[in-house]
């Protein structure tokens, strides 16, 4: 469930849960105070190679998520493997660079300009004479016909997951010469050159049948450095090979082989030399980066010994003593198989003989591993925190607002970053990353954190600490005097066996009751039923589990808190010590609780690392949480979607076009015919009508300074509105083989298929030449 890159434009805005990365980026520059948009937080980091150090031929294995249900991007069942594979085999007029603004493609596209606005605006695209499809046809104007035609909404037939921008055109002709594609708006259009971009040929658009059915398992017709040579399900792979009339750049690579591998299984196909570039998760970096021998920061060669072995310390030291043991242990081991009781001499015999295997073991993986290094960057995506502002206490706008003010985003961002070594900068835009155009930090319009004022507008909403909670069968009692636990899955306000007579035990706040199982949690604890320590911000403890994407430790201790040794007894009615939870809120009988709900599967750790840090942060401004767990599979449909959730965090892909991929994501819920909510893909049901407009003006607004003020202004509002606050950029990690070349952690930028390939023997990286902008 993650995508890659900006995923596929064509298609409703991709979701994502998961994330991974490790090792260490440059940061860049920050903005100037000129230009807000800034420069990207992150290099990419591909190991660029001249292609003249780069060998002719081999086969790439790249890992994918999946094998694609379709490869046509513009139908709602493509995903990132179907937008992977249209890079490489289909034209685009634009495409991504390494700041994540659309720049022209010179290998299909001379120029594109408009050259008229009244009283329709009109753009004309010159195509690159050498441009053909397989077949040997020019790539033309129909083919653009025909794109419109499909996409443009007006024919039922054609199965599409989304229009925009295809339903303002007026007419598509050709120009002066077999170049030149004329293109006529019925309305103004901002974001064009999102458009055509990927290009299928007319075969597949021409007719509802072939655009339903004709592109979901082959492509016959392609015009990349690559074309589509088989898509095998039973392999789980998707095979692309040289395409013979591409008239650019050769490509260096005979093949790429994309096959699908689920994550957690990577690390096993790394080892077993089935890959050559893989999304990974922190704990397969881990094992890639301890494979590799620490290296001389000036000379980049192994850290040696005096005996020419690995320094001590470094990651290629070996351990002490036979099997990694100590000197003692290993000592101890031999006197027990060499001594005179014979059943003990035997089971050390065989203990000593499973641990030279799993030695073996471990250096053969170790080997293999060597072979591969960690490529980091920031993916072009962003994980907030959203809250459903349908119903319930979410629904005041006050309420939304105290939770943002809560909230310390910078300490969340630092969470996940940190451990991995990349730049912990806050995301402070919902429509832009920074270095994109459109990017400005608007969270001003909502303000930093502060728990005073945070408090101040839950009491203006009527929400009192301590209020009376109405109880089914215990009758009414005091919020405040209810169990600092409210992260439970149904066990909160239990009393212990001895009941609950109001003594305030010092340094026992948030104490576990025992009574937590698996996936609950209660009180201060984190994932699972662990404790986090009492600290507010997550805490970080020792023997803990380790967080799959950040790798951070968590505490699995009990509460050690300051203010007095476990088991000191106060006075019942005694003021607990500064610094102590605040009394949970209440309103008309109700505890103020919000439910959390979070994907339960492998990955999704460093999402719940960051979900205990909230439910911290908001139960210091008297809010709680109640955290709940689901399946992956039943997360988004079942819960995000339907709205069956307060709070919730998922990621959005950057865009180069947010006028267009944006609006959905934020418009005002309308009432649909049937009398249902119509959200879109606004599943906060958070918007307002000024928000609406400001999308549309800047989507007719062909002057672009302008349509970025409009966007800025827009993302103000969304900040105001508090229905979804942005965390992080996310991290994305690649595991790719030491002599494989540009290509890995792409960041912002499309990837250059026909550039990427192995270096020749004894060749070291070199800068590759800037990819192509217009």
């Amino acid at each position: 469930m993650s995508h890659v890159g900006v995923g596929p434009r064509a298609v409703t805005r991709s979701v994502a849960f998961l994330t991974a990365s490790v090792l260490a980026v440059p940061a860049l520059a920050g903005c100037s105070s000129e230009d807000p948009s800034g420069k990207p937080l992150a290099e990419q980091d591909v190991a660029s190679a001249a292609r003249a150090r780069i060998a002719d031929g081999g086969t790439l294995r790249w890992a994918v998520d999946s094998v694609p249900a379709t490869l046509n991007t513009f139908q709602s069942d493509a995903d990132a493997t179907t937008a992977r594979v249209a890079q490489a085999v289909l034209p685009s007029m634009y495409r991504m660079d390494e700041t994540g603004r659309p720049v022209r493609d010179p290998r299909y596209l001379e120029s594109a300009k408009v050259v008229g606005t009244e009283p329709k605006q009109v753009v004309v695209y010159k195509l690159n004479q050498q441009a053909v499809w397989s077949d040997g046809r020019e790539i033309g104007a129909a083919d653009f016909v025909a794109q419109w035609r499909a996409l443009s909404g007006k024919d039922s037939a054609y199965w599409t997951a989304r229009n925009a921008g295809y339903d303002r055109i007026e007419k598509i002709e050709r120009g002066s010469g077999d170049l030149e594609v004329k293109v006529t708006f019925s309305r103004p259009y901002a974001d064009w050159k999102s458009l055509f971009t990927p290009l299928y040929p007319k075969d597949v658009m021409g007719t509802p049948d072939a655009f339903n059915d004709g592109a979901r398992r082959k492509l016959k017709t392609t015009a990349g450095p690559f074309a589509l040579k088989k898509v095998d399900t039973g392999a789980d792979e998707v095979v692309l090979t040289g395409n013979p009339r591409w008239w650019g750049e050769p490509a260096k690579l005979d093949e790429i082989v994309l096959r699908a591998v689920p994550r957690e299984e990577r690390v096993s196909e790394l080892v077993a030399g089935k890959l050559d570039l893989a999304e990974i998760d922190p704990d397969t970096a881990d094992q890639v980066g301890l494979a590799a021998p620490a290296r001389d920061a000036a000379t980049g060669t192994p850290l040696m010994g005096p005996d020419g072995t690995p320094a001590a310390g470094s990651d290629a030291s070996p351990q002490a003593g036979p099997q990694g043991r100590s000197a003692a242990a290993a000592l101890r081991s031999w006197a027990i198989a060499n001594g005179s009781d014979e059943e003990a001499a035997e089971e050390e015999v065989l203990a000593r003989e499973k641990r030279r295997e799993a030695e073996a073991k471990r250096e053969r993986r170790q080997k293999a591993l060597s072979g591969f290094e960690v490529r980091k960057s920031l993916e072009p995506a962003y994980t907030q925190l959203a809250l459903n502002g349908a119903d319930g206490p979410l629904a005041d706008e006050r309420v939304r607002r105290a939770v943002a003010r809560a909230l310390d985003r910078g300490a969340l961002a630092e969470a996940v970053l940190k451990p991995l070594g990349l730049p912990t900068e806050p995301v402070g835009s919902h429509l832009a990353l920074s270095g994109q155009a459109a990017y400005a930090d608007g969270s001003g319009a909502l303000g930093e954190q502060n728990a005073k004022e945070a408090r101040a507008l839950l009491a203006d909403a009527g929400w009192e600490p301590g209020g009376p909670v109405k109880e089914s069968e215990a009758g009414e009692k005091a919020a405040g005097a209810e169990k600092s636990g409210t992260r439970g899955d149904g066990e909160d306000g239990e009393k212990s066996d001895g009941g609950d007579d109001g003594t305030y035990i010092v340094g026992e706040d948030g104490k576990n009751d025992g009574k937590n199982d698996g996936g609950k949690d209660d009180g201060g604890k984190g994932d699972g039923g662990k404790d986090d320590g009492g600290k507010g911000d997550g805490g970080k403890g020792e023997g803990g589990a380790t967080d799959q994407e950040s790798g951070e430790k968590h505490s699995s201790g009990k509460n050690t808190a300051q203010g007095g040794a476990p088991g000191a007894y106060a006075p019942k009615g005694t003021a607990a010590p500064a610094g102590s939870a605040v009394a949970p809120l209440a309103k008309d009988g109700e505890a103020l609780t919000l439910r959390f709900v979070l994907p339960s599967g492998p990955g999704s750790e460093a999402l719940r690392t960051v979900a205990d840090r909230i439910s911290d942060m908001l139960k210091k401004i008297g809010i709680g949480v109640d955290i709940t767990k689901v399946p992956d599979e039943n997360y988004f449909k079942d819960h995000v979607a339907s709205g069956e959730y307060d709070l919730a965090l998922y990621s959005w892909p950057a865009s180069a076009y947010p006028a267009t991929d944006a609006r959905p994501v934020y418009a005002k819920p309308v009432p649909a015919a049937d009398g249902s909510l119509n959200v879109a893909q606004n599943y906060t049901r958070v918007g307002t009508d000024q928000v609406d407009q400001l999308f549309d003006q800047a989507m007719a607004t062909l002057d672009e300074k302008e349509a970025r003020a409009l966007l800025r202004k827009a993302d103000s509002r969304i900040w105001a509105a508090a229905g979804s606050i942005p965390l992080y950029q996310r991290p994305q990690l690649v595991a790719a083989r030491k002599n494989l070349a540009n290509a890995g952690a792409f960041g912002f930028e499309t990837p250059v298929h026909e550039d990427m390939g192995f270096l020749k023997k004894g060749a070291a990286g070199a800068e590759a030449p800037a990819s192509p902008t217009s």
